[in-house]
């Protein structure tokens, strides 16, 4: 390599994605009118619902019920909600309606006042929280930025590709969720930045999303606070305490922490525990095993 060339850092957003493995929910819709209330169970997934025409309400739990109008773009992270004209009124089992395979619209009310269109990702990866506790239980998108105009569009593609069924349908869904999570995260990540706590909230800080960058890069090699602050130029206290503020766990428990899930992708592939301790930076299998069992609650054996 010459001495002019440069590595380039990977994306940790792209790649966790890419290791929790996304996967589209169904696009859909609602037309009502009149008195109506649905419920949704909660999911290890993210949801995304638009206001299309009119205009009802967002009940969830511990929260203040929350008005929704046309033009509305909201993102909700692994948690049950309720749809409603009014927040007063006693929801039916909205999942029941949707349960028929290829019914993706719903109709309540004989005049249709209000409209909305849903869709959202789940992930294969059983360590999907990785990503999901990272965002905020209901993230409202700024209705005139290009991320909530986007979202829309891609919600209506969504629902077109549910209700159409065509060949490489599910592939193309696939992209489809995956556009709506980076969509709705560049909105996230803008919003309130010195305030909002998580990896994913971090990388708006420059100092922090380098040190991230710098331990996705290289995964496996030994690092410690003194490595990882040179190489960002803090000292080693300014960096454990900003970053432990601003993702909320200290450098190396993060690095841990992706190391295991990094792990328990390719045990799943098959790969021998030392194979994949020594990818990850263990020049011990005992060490990683502890480390793993720590971490995970398991062993990497209890599979």
């Amino acid at each position: 390599m010459s001495q002019s060339a440069k590595i380039v850092m990977k994306d940790p957003f792209s790649e966790v994605l890419s290791v929790l493995e996304t996967q589209s929910v169904r696009g859909t819709s609602l037309e009502a009118g009149g008195t109506w209330s649905l419920s949704f169970d909660g999911r290890l997934r993210l949801k995304f619902i638009a206001v299309l025409t009119g205009q009802c309400w967002l009940i969830l739990a511990d929260r203040d019920p929350e008005p929704l109008i046309e033009g509305d773009v909201i993102l909700l992270s692994n948690t049950s909600y309720t749809v409603a004209s009014h927040p007063n009124i006693e929801p039916c089992d909205g999942m029941t309606l949707y349960a028929p395979s290829g019914h993706n619209t719903v109709r309540l009310g004989d005049r249709i006042e209000t409209m909305l269109i849903g869709g959202g990702s789940g992930f294969a990866s059983v360590n999907a929280s990785f990503l999901l506790d990272a965002l905020p239980t209901f993230l409202r998108v700024d209705p005139c930025s290009a991320s909530a105009h986007s979202i829309a569009r891609t919600l209506y593609a969504l629902k077109e590709e549910s209700d159409a069924d065509k060949v490489g349908g599910s592939l193309v869904a696939g992209r489809l969720a995956e556009i709506l999570i980076v969509e709705a995260i560049r909105s996230y990540i803008s919003t309130d930045p010195n305030e909002n706590i998580g990896w994913i909230a971090a990388l708006a800080d420059a100092r922090i999303a380098k040190a991230i960058r710098l331990m996705h890069n290289d995964v496996a090699r030994r690092w410690t606070i003194d490595s990882l602050a040179r190489e960002i130029g803090m000292s080693r206290s300014s960096l454990t305490l900003r970053f432990s503020q601003r993702v909320g766990r200290a450098p190396m428990d993060y690095l841990t922490r992706w190391r295991m899930i990094l792990s328990e992708r390719q045990l799943a592939s098959g790969s021998s525990i030392s194979d994949v301790a020594l990818s990850v930076g263990y020049t011990s299998q005992s060490a990683f095993t502890h480390a793993f069992k720590r971490v995970m609650g398991r062993t990497p054996r209890g599979r």
